[in-house]
């Protein structure tokens, strides 16, 4: 029984052959009537070759960071927004499921190396408030903790500012970075969770906005600006947030104290101040109102009377004194106003009859 041929297929042993262009020597087969070859005319113009551009990263990727954003359960909208924020701006990073609250801390590090990432970014939420980032670099450290303040976000009014995704940013530092060890410990674990690998797929070869991290009042502010190529000048693209230094510890997530800082205040201390000082006011103005009690109800002290109050007083005018000798005629209580009156006109009728 002969075997089934697929539609279009050629026999075993038979192949296609290229239909290869006739020579100079060789006459061209003669064209039916739907085939029409035009011989290419003497001294024209050869036709122009387009070639296909090269890739624009045509360097090979040695640096291979990845770095691991993700949170625990509990955030609110704005640390939401703050971190997908940092995954648009950081194309060498990846996302992660919200871990539940019960788990150690020494857990991310499997997490990391399952995702095959060498650095974290880490989100705590606690009492739903109060808002703590980690900085990793897995598995063997070190790493270093921060209370996040004053957070805003791209989508923000105020950001104006603009880039293109997955570019390259410049990171510039404060002059302290250089000079404190902390901070210098710091600085190396920004450069390498903040920067772009070069020649990272997911990146673009552009350099056009800068992430600056200053240190004012103890404290680390992050900035992202764009740079305009007009006039070189800064625009705020965002997000902006306030990095106050906890702890740096020797391992990841834990380990040895490398570091403390002495000028931290926990949030759960600067709420319970400021709940004293209310309470002092309090107990101030109930203080002074029991004051003004006692006051009040203290004996009144008398002020000798002054001489010189009698000065511009008058004497008033000695009347002479009358002594009435006959008794009144007593009036007649009478209810009708209109009865009163008709006694009186008899009474005026009287008289006047008898002074005639």
């Amino acid at each position: 029984m002969a075997a089934k041929r697929k539609r279009g297929a050629l026999p075993a042993g038979k192949a296609k052959r290229a239909r290869s262009a006739p020579s100079a020597g060789e006459a061209a087969p003669e064209s039916g009537p739907r085939e029409r070859s035009i011989a290419p005319q003497e001294n024209s113009v050869p036709p122009q070759e387009y070639s296909i551009p090269p890739p624009v990263s045509q360097g090979k990727w040695k640096n291979k960071q990845r770095v691991l954003i993700f949170s625990s359960r509990g955030i609110n909208f704005r640390t939401r927004h703050l971190m997908q924020d940092l995954r648009t701006l950081m194309p060498h990073s990846k996302a992660d499921t919200k871990m539940d609250r019960k788990d150690q801390l020494f857990v991310i590090n499997e997490v990391c190396e399952m995702k095959n990432c060498n650095k974290c970014i880490f989100f705590e939420a606690k009492k739903k408030q109060d808002l703590y980032m980690w900085l990793s670099n897995t598995p063997h450290g070190p790493s270093a903790k921060f209370l996040v303040q004053n957070v805003h976000t791209l989508a923000e009014l105020k950001m104006t500012g603009n880039c293109l995704r997955g570019s390259r940013p410049l990171l510039s530092f404060d002059p302290i970075f250089d000079r404190e060890p902390h901070y210098a410990l710091l600085k190396e674990l920004f450069i390498q969770i903040f920067s772009t690998p070069q020649y990272h797929p997911k990146s673009q070869p552009f350099v056009d906005h800068v992430f600056t991290f200053t240190v004012t009042d103890e404290r680390i502010w992050f900035r992202n600006y764009q740079i305009i190529e007009e006039d070189a000048s800064l625009v705020e693209i965002g997000p902006r947030f306030v990095l106050n230094l906890i702890k740096i510890f020797q391992g990841s997530f834990g380990g040895p104290t490398l570091y403390e800082n002495p000028h931290y205040q926990s949030p759960n201390m600067h709420r319970r101040l400021i709940r004293l000082s209310v309470a002092a006011k309090f107990r101030e103005k109930q203080q002074v109102k029991e004051v003004q009690k006692i006051k009040k109800k203290g004996a009144k002290v008398l002020v000798e009377e002054d001489p010189t109050e009698v000065v511009f007083e008058t004497p008033a005018e000695e009347k002479p004194v009358e002594i009435q000798l006959v008794k009144p005629e007593s009036k007649p209580f009478v209810k009708d106003k209109k009865k009163l009156r008709k006694i009186q006109r008899k009474k005026q009728k009287k008289l006047f009859r008898t002074e005639r």
